[in-house]
């Protein structure tokens, strides 16, 4: 039996009615708001740091020391708001799934309450002098993709919320004759009030706890362990299972995990950097650049493979256009436009192979280093934006062997997803093939054809 009908046969039912519940649908849906606008984000990070010899010079004479700093505010804006947008947009998919709730106050109830739950302080350092609190301001980072996990939870909670008090009919309604969106708004006063009132009472429970407030909460309870396993094999392991559960939940895990683990790492790649320069053995293998040049071809999840396979193998038209869209970024190895097109975030189809694929990926990478096969990272600083085989042999310090090890990688990962992409196309093509003839059947008017 081939392992497309062992997946078809076994994962599929299964699959089937995960991915019908109501929650993960709207967790998806409103998730994938942010799509157009991490595309376009995408776009404008590669402009930043493009590999074209004299480029940053050149840009840095025509606008400025500061132009990358200017050409990343379309990044900042689009990246840097994921949860808010995610806040409103699961709230609003959910309530459309409810269908007895309007869905715009539903959205406006989460984004309220969502940003209810971050401090609005943030800790200030000037050149010379203490640091200082600063009041009356919303750190950035928990509104992007660091708040992402929280802005899911919210959501969620202020619809049930929200859905809870109108089965109890517990609302504000006005005559006839008032406009309807005056009328809406009355509607939701009740709920909304109860939504804010419970989102209260759980921050300030946190707020009383040592956590201090919900985001702190989860990074503690995240950064704890990472804090220990540093730089080994079985710690690298655990950080990339860590990181694909996490995006498959709709939370930035790269942004979580690596936060902790990322000091780590950033240290033995100066020691390997030391150590090149000197003439000496590399005396690290997990650095920052092993994990985002070798296991991390395409961007999260290894997923140049999947892109290769949507471009050049899909019968279904939407993954082919989408691979048509997410290829430019995947070559820069930047996975956003994949994990929310497809998408990857609460989609069991691609749980195993997003989650397999990097930790298969570690351990033959660090094997194939620790046994002498392909040089080490030598601690040379690269974007993660370098695209894969050229950054490969410039990590390494010019030994092709690093170049090779990618192909490899790429290899194993095209093996890793061809089974779980073969039964999404499929799906995907049925789809598409039963809505053309629905829409034959129909006619242009939604009159049946005679």
């Amino acid at each position: 039996m081939s392992k497309t009908t062992l997946i078809e046969r076994y994962v599929m039912p299964v699959a089937l009615k995960i991915a019908g519940q109501k929650h993960v649908l709207s967790v998806r849906d409103g998730i994938i708001l942010n799509m157009p606008f991490m595309l376009i984000g995408s776009f404008f990070l590669i402009f930043a740091y493009l590999l074209i010899p004299g480029y940053a010079d050149m840009m840095s004479h025509l606008f400025g020391d500061v132009w990358r700093d200017k050409i990343l505010y379309p990044v900042k804006a689009t990246y840097d708001i994921m949860a808010l947008i995610s806040s409103f947009g699961i709230a609003y998919r959910l309530a459309e799934e409810y269908r007895t709730l309007d869905p715009l106050s539903a959205g406006a109830m989460s984004l309220v309450a969502f940003v209810m739950t971050i401090p609005q302080h943030t800790l200030f350092t000037p050149v010379h002098g203490a640091a200082e609190v600063v009041k009356g301001v919303i750190p950035v980072g928990l509104v992007g993709s660091q708040g992402l996990f929280v802005a899911i939870v919210i959501s969620l909670l202020s619809t049930e919320i929200y859905r809870f008090v109108i089965s109890r009919n517990l609302v504000i309604r006005m005559p006839e004759g008032v406009p309807p969106a005056v009328a809406k708004s009355f509607l939701a006063l009740i709920p909304g009030f109860c939504v804010l009132a419970v989102v209260l009472i759980l921050r300030l429970v946190v707020e009383a706890s040592p956590f201090g407030d919900i985001n702190s909460m989860i990074a503690t309870i995240i950064g704890i362990p990472m804090h220990h396993v540093g730089g080994t094999l079985p710690g690298m392991i655990i950080s990339v299972i860590l990181i694909g559960i996490l995006w498959t939940l709709g939370l930035h895990g790269d942004a979580i995990v690596l936060v902790f683990i990322q000091p780590v790492w950033l240290s033995n790649m100066s020691e390997n950097l030391t150590a090149f320069q000197n003439g000496l053995p590399i005396p690290h293998i997990i650095t920052q650049q092993f994990y985002d040049l070798w296991i991390a071809p395409g961007g999260t999840g290894a997923l140049l493979g999947l892109v290769l396979f949507m471009l050049f193998r899909s019968r279904s038209a939407q993954m082919k256009q989408l691979g048509k869209i997410a290829a430019p970024g995947a070559l820069f190895n930047i996975s956003e436009p994949m994990v929310f097109g497809i998408p990857l975030v609460m989609n069991p189809y691609f749980f195993l192979p997003f989650i397999l694929t990097p930790v298969v990926l570690v351990i033959v990478s660090y094997t194939a280093m620790a046994s002498g096969l392909v040089a080490p990272p030598a601690g040379i600083a690269l974007p993660f934006t370098t695209p894969i085989f050229i950054s490969g042999y410039l990590a390494t310090g010019g030994h092709i062997s690093g170049t090779v090890l990618q192909v490899v990688n790429l290899g194993i990962s095209l093996v890793i997803y061809y089974p779980f992409f073969r039964v999404w196309d499929r799906l995907k093509a049925k789809e598409e093939h039963a809505s053309a003839q629905k829409e034959d059947a129909t006619g242009v008017e939604g009159v049946p054809n005679a």
